[in-house]
């Protein structure tokens, strides 16, 4: 069943047709209760968007709310509950993906998570990026996962059965079975807007797509053939960067959303899309897949209520109130002193209702949302339906 996006005539029991026809469809897919698929593993690489705790494993520091939802404590996820991830692991039968760097309770058998938050996909040790930059870049995460394979083949290598059977690590043949995930470049994009702005930015946004398209080439040397490559979200609808790039009104549309940067970020994806298709050619055994989350993001901020949502650009964890709840001096979960008084930026009680968690991740049912979109295939190209590869698990 293929489902088109609809237009922004349609009417709005349209999108409330599109959702439960999207959830029904993932639930009637779980066939069985022992999932069987055609990935046994998932390798992700990523920022904060798809950070399932790599980055405070390196910097422990993270607090509450984050993860009050779903994991009822924080978990090194920048949102109130599960990310994509999540749900794409869970819904194919795998476990939640562990991070790389998180030596403590990991289990790699089933894959590994190289996103780590404020990643970029270029080098961060140029001029080009301003601080609050992870040093875990797309190049650096390519070498993990070099590493990470080296250090298996080098495992099931060695004479000692007994080791084996206390081990941690996927068996050699995973990086062949394994679906290889890319929800990276955001940090590129949004980093430098208030230094360069627009025309600065895509000056580089070639060099960033041409990375993601040699690291691709590169996961396909070890054995990759399957990858889900993500766009850009359509940023200009972040309450964040609402609050805190200068603006004229005539750059905001209908929506509240700005039209100069999502019309950026656009072109970013057209570009991304167009390279993806030229690496098919140079890449005859893979499957590469280009999976539009712009366009369903898209959809959740100019329509919220036709997904069963109430807030698309407002904040569900911030400080200020107004119309988007957040106030760039107190993140999420953080305080300070103003006038002997103590503010804390505090999450809203009702995040199941909101696009947007912090000002710049989404919410669990945001997330969710996107995932049945992802597994239905109807907003990638080529098609890629999950249901014909593997017993689909229901998303609770």
């Amino acid at each position: 069943m293929i489902f088109l996006l609809p237009s922004q005539s349609s009417p709005p029991f349209f999108y409330i047709f599109l959702l439960v026809l999207l959830t029904v469809t993932a639930l009637s897919a779980a066939a069985t209760t022992q999932s069987k698929c055609k990935f046994e593993a998932i390798f992700n690489f990523g920022d904060s968007n798809s950070d399932t705790g790599g980055f405070w494993a390196v910097f422990p520091a993270q607090h509450g709310p984050n993860g009050m939802t779903f994991f009822k404590k924080p978990t090194g996820r920048a949102t109130d509950g599960r990310l994509i991830l999540d749900f794409l692991a869970n819904s194919v039968g795998l476990p939640f993906i562990s991070p790389y760097m998180k030596a403590i309770g990991s289990d790699f058998k089933h894959g590994a998570n190289f996103a780590t938050l404020a990643s970029t996909v270029l080098l961060p040790n140029t001029s080009l990026f301003v601080t609050g930059i992870s040093p875990f870049s797309l190049a650096i995460q390519l070498n993990q996962m070099k590493e990470f394979k080296l250090r298996v083949d080098e495992f099931y290598s060695s004479s000692s059965s007994f080791s084996k059977g206390w081990s941690q690590l996927p068996p050699p043949d995973i990086f062949g079975k394994a679906l290889y995930t890319f929800y990276i470049g955001q940090n590129d994009f949004t980093s430098n807007l208030k230094a360069i702005g627009i025309e600065g930015v895509n000056q580089y946004l070639p060099q960033v797509v041409s990375q993601i398209i040699d690291t691709i080439k590169e996961v396909y040397k070890l054995g990759g053939e399957t990858f889900l490559v993500m766009n850009m979200a359509p940023v200009g609808c972040y309450p964040a960067l609402l609050v805190q790039l200068p603006h004229k009104s005539s750059d905001i549309d209908q929506y509240g959303c700005f039209i100069s940067y999502n019309k950026a970020v656009t072109d970013y994806n057209a570009m991304l899309k167009k390279e993806l298709e030229r690496a098919r050619s140079v890449l005859p055994k893979a499957s590469l897949v280009y999976f539009d989350t712009h366009s369903i993001l898209l959809q959740l901020f100019r329509h919220p209520n036709s997904y069963g949502l109430k807030y698309s650009t407002k904040a569900c964890c911030g400080h200020g109130g107004g119309p988007y709840n957040f106030d760039p001096t107190i993140f999420c979960g953080n305080s300070k002193k103003m006038n002997d008084k103590i503010l804390t930026a505090t999450a809203c009680s009702d995040p199941y209702n909101y696009v947007s968690w912090d000002g710049i991740h989404a919410t669990e049912a945001a997330n969710k949302l996107v995932t049945l979109a992802i597994l239905n295939g109807s907003y990638s190209d080529p098609p890629f339906s999950f249901q014909n590869l593997c017993d689909l698990q229901p998303l609770d």
